[in-house]
């Protein structure tokens, strides 16, 4: 029943900072997710005695290619496969059920926050034991396998009917279909006060969340609506589609406008929350105001002490490197580890794992702790609905309130997207050449204090990684200049503009940043490298 078959290799298969991102029309080629895997496979080695997770958010592809990698794991020598029930799981929760059941890595397929569809992406991502990306080391080994790959293992036979929960055999391997809820809803119970949340909603309290279609909506609705008792329809777009009902999974002001404008008028919810397509990045909001991510881990790490998980207290937190400066105020003020990562998930997970951070997060909408080894959108929301039960008070009362006692960091991110990735290349190459000379100068009230790569020494593995440009200012503002790694086509520059205020904290984010901006665009001379005079998105 084991047939090898003979290919080629394609030369496209290196793995950004969250695995293998595409377009669905790429990944459909013939034989293309045939050799990514079965270079995943060969890397790893011996399979007999091992056991992996399998699901993804329900996009379009990946119940062709999830099948496709029932029939090479077993092929291939896998000992067991557990599958998220029809196919679904998501990242989060994927990462929770590999470090409850000690299982050897997991296969997620989804590209996140991109859209779906077939013009839309198609992703796999690999996680190792730890329930969290795999390191580069084993990333680049898995691509040079993809550059000289001849066969792959395929076992002929029918496709594997995903829908009953139950455990069989299958082509010698044994395949375990899951509930993929039940596990996470159970965790999500161990950290928060379940019972206080519940009885703020049956005092009235409302929510919006908007689960954009993709995978967790049926977490949503079984977690918000059923346990804790928020009214029936505060969860929207609950049902994943394959193509997200045409919307851009991505939580933010611009791709989740449905939420943001409800949340912004007269009918609003006194809270809204969204997820992202395999939901593991979320935003906040509340009536007519929204949170930025960089606000929202600050907050959350200033208020550990309200969750019950986290009373006893927590090792220390970690930001990427773009995102602001918020959260060191409030780690110094709490007398806990604080470092400084690249962009990249698994930059926190060495950190976690050696007791160094509890908590961690990213300006692109992404938030978690070390419950488990990736982002959890639902976990942050269920931490922001903790803190109102807890304290009576509004989002915007207590976003606020932190800006008041630490000072704000109103930031805004610029993305120039879809630039010709040579480009793209020689502008950050000639910026790095050209940031010394700006050390000590003036651009109006700014002056530069240093400007340089962002450098990276891991504490834990030794390890040296350069991610970004950032030039900082004396007066604790910054401009960060990084390539994004998510894209599935093209190249994206990304701009972060920080600006501080100790005391100013109430103006309008886009009117403080705009300084900045020009300094952006002037000093890496965007419009004339790349013809773009304004950002595609603003974020």
């Amino acid at each position: 029943m084991i047939k090898t078959v003979a290919t080629t290799p394609y030369t496209d298969q290196k793995m950004g900072t969250a695995g293998l991102r595409r377009k669905s029309k790429i990944a459909m080629q013939p034989n293309y997710v045939e050799n990514f895997m079965q270079s995943i496979f060969n890397v790893i080695g011996d399979l007999s005695d091992k056991t992996f997770l399998l699901g993804g958010d329900g996009r379009f592809y990946n119940s062709v290619a999830i099948q496709k990698i029932i029939k090479m794991s077993a092929a291939n020598g896998i000992k067991k496969l557990v599958i998220g029930q029809n196919g679904f799981i998501s990242t989060p929760a994927g990462s929770n059920i590999i470090l409850k059941n000690k299982l050897n890595g997991g296969f997620i397929l989804s590209a996140s926050h991109n859209p779906g569809g077939e013009n839309g992406d198609f992703g796999i991502k690999y996680s190792n034991e730890t329930g969290g990306q795999i390191p580069s080391s084993v990333s680049d080994k898995i691509y040079q396998e993809t550059l000289s790959i001849k066969e792959y293992k395929i076992c002929d036979a029918e496709d594997v009917d995903l829908s009953q929960l139950r455990t069989f055999t299958y082509c010698g391997m044994e395949i375990e279909i899951i509930d993929p809820v039940k596990d996470y809803v159970e965790l999500m119970q161990k950290i928060f006060d379940f019972a206080a949340i519940k009885q703020m909603f049956a005092k009235g309290f409302t929510m919006r969340f908007d689960a954009m279609n993709a995978v967790t909506g049926p977490y949503a609705v079984e977690i918000f609506e059923h346990i804790l008792g928020a009214s029936k329809g505060s969860v929207v777009n609950y049902i994943p589609k394959e193509d997200f009902g045409g919307l851009h999974p991505d939580p933010n002001m611009v791709y989740a406008k449905e939420l943001v404008n409800f949340m912004f008028s007269d009918k609003a919810a006194d809270f809204g929350a969204a997820n992202d397509g395999d939901g593991d990045r979320n935003m906040i909001l509340g009536k007519s105001f929204f949170v930025t991510p960089n606000d929202s881990l600050a907050i959350l790490t200033d208020n550990f002490n309200l969750i019950p998980y986290y009373k006893n207290g927590i090792y220390g937190v970690a930001k990427s490197a773009a995102t602001s400066t918020a959260v060191e105020r409030v780690a110094k003020a709490h007398n806990i580890g604080y470092y400084e990562v690249p962009t990249g998930w698994k930059y926190f997970v060495n950190l976690m794992d050696s007791k160094r951070i509890t908590f961690c997060g990213e300006e692109s909408f992404g938030t978690g702790s070390s419950h488990i080894r990736e982002k959890d959108g639902i976990w942050a929301v269920l931490f922001w609905l903790n803190i109102l039960a807890a304290t009576g008070k509004t989002v915007e009362e207590i976003t606020t309130e932190h800006w008041q006692k630490y000072g704000r960091s109103y930031y805004i991110r610029f993305d120039f997207e879809g630039v010709e990735s040579a480009v793209a290349d020689k502008l950050m190459a000639d910026l790095e050449n050209k940031l010394p000379t700006l050390n000590g100068k003036s651009f109006g009230e700014f002056m530069v204090d240093k400007a340089a790569p962002f450098v990276y020494h891991d504490p834990v593995d030794g390890s040296t990684t350069k991610n970004g440009l950032i030039i900082r200012f004396t007066d604790g503002s910054r401009i960060v200049y990084r390539l994004s790694g998510t894209g599935s086509s093209g190249a994206t520059i990304r701009v972060y503009l920080e600006r501080f205020s100790a005391k100013d904290v109430l103006k309008t984010p886009l009117d403080m940043v705009a300084p900045l901006a020009d300094i952006a665009l002037e000093v890496a001379e965007i419009p004339e490298r790349t013809g773009k005079h304004k950002a595609d998105v603003i974020t």
